[in-house]
């Protein structure tokens, strides 16, 4: 229940995990059913999955997965040969683990990504439009003050008439908001921009005024034709890889692996990774037994 409320916790403040929860235990491991851990994206983990060997192969396809924002049912065995068809299921991971203690796990992953941000500053029918509009679309509207700008947030719309417009502005250009806007009329955003202290590469990031030409009058309308302009703004890919999910305006740092060099295992290279220097090199190994093989003899593996 401890490891369920830090997950609930992770959510309240926005930060991506998986949610991994032993479903089959064959024996002899040391986890068992129901058993669950969080994988953080420095590549952290909570809670007790199994031991070093399978937790480091959840480490490693947990944060595959945060890349991604799919889920997956995750097979870790100790035999180059998975029974029956289990490695051919759709949906279905499975991964060769020689180090492990000669059970199988079978372990579900569960991505958990959160809403894209929308930060929308001012009181005016649009702003209050924006909210009510980026919530049926299932991401996370929110109204706040020119000094709450979130971190991560995807988009920043100002449609507050006059007021702190500058401050808002600069503040979502200098944290790199992939989408800043502006709600006014072009003469009126001309004037804002000429007051911004910013580079003229700065201010072209500011979509002034907001929105697509989509003949929008009403407050909703106009929040939806800003909302189809930071859809259409977002990176695309012209030839997604199968299976991948493109994440509106998320960007999740590239998993950094390195081969342990006993038993030839990729392992994520993060600050909970079982690791070892030697002759100023670190080394980083997939369980205790293949860091203590190669501290005894390194010769035999370099």
């Amino acid at each position: 229940m401890d490891l369920l409320h830090r997950a609930d916790r992770l959510r309240a403040d926005r930060t991506p995990f998986v949610l991994a929860t032993v479903v089959r235990a064959e024996r002899p491991t040391s986890a068992k059913t129901g058993d669950r851990a969080l994988v953080l994206p420095d590549g952290t983990m909570e809670g007790f999955v199994g031991g070093t060997c399978a937790e480091s192969t959840v480490r490693l396809q947990g944060l595959r997965l945060l890349e991604t924002g799919e889920s997956t049912l995750l097979r870790i065995t100790p035999s180059d040969s998975p029974s029956g068809a289990d490695g051919e299921r759709e949906g279905l991971l499975t991964v060769t683990n020689p180090c492990l203690s000669g059970g199988t796990l079978e372990i579900f992953l569960e991505t958990m990504i959160p809403a894209p941000l929308v930060y929308v500053h001012g009181e005016a029918p649009v702003a209050r439009a924006m909210v009510d509009v980026a919530r049926s679309i299932g991401w996370e509207g929110v109204r706040g003050p020119a000094s709450a700008l979130p971190l991560d947030a995807s988009a920043v719309v100002v449609a507050s008439h006059g007021r702190d417009e500058v401050e808002v502005l600069t503040a979502a250009v200098r944290a790199d908001v992939p989408y800043i806007a502006l709600v006014a009329s072009r003469k009126r955003a001309a004037a804002v921009l000429d007051e911004l202290q910013l580079t003229a590469l700065e201010k072209a990031r500011i979509h002034a005024p907001a929105g697509l030409d989509i003949g929008a009058r009403t407050a909703p309308e106009i929040a939806l034709s800003i909302l189809a302009e930071v859809i259409s703004s977002r990176p695309r890919q012209t030839a997604p890889p199968p299976g991948r999910i493109e994440l509106p305006l998320l960007v999740v740092s590239q998993v950094a692996i390195a081969k342990d060099l006993v038993c030839a295992m990729d392992v994520a290279i993060s600050p909970d990774a079982l690791q070892y220097e030697h002759e100023g090199t670190m080394y980083y190994f997939c369980g205790s037994g293949c860091r203590r093989a190669f501290i005894d003899n390194p010769a035999r593996y370099l």
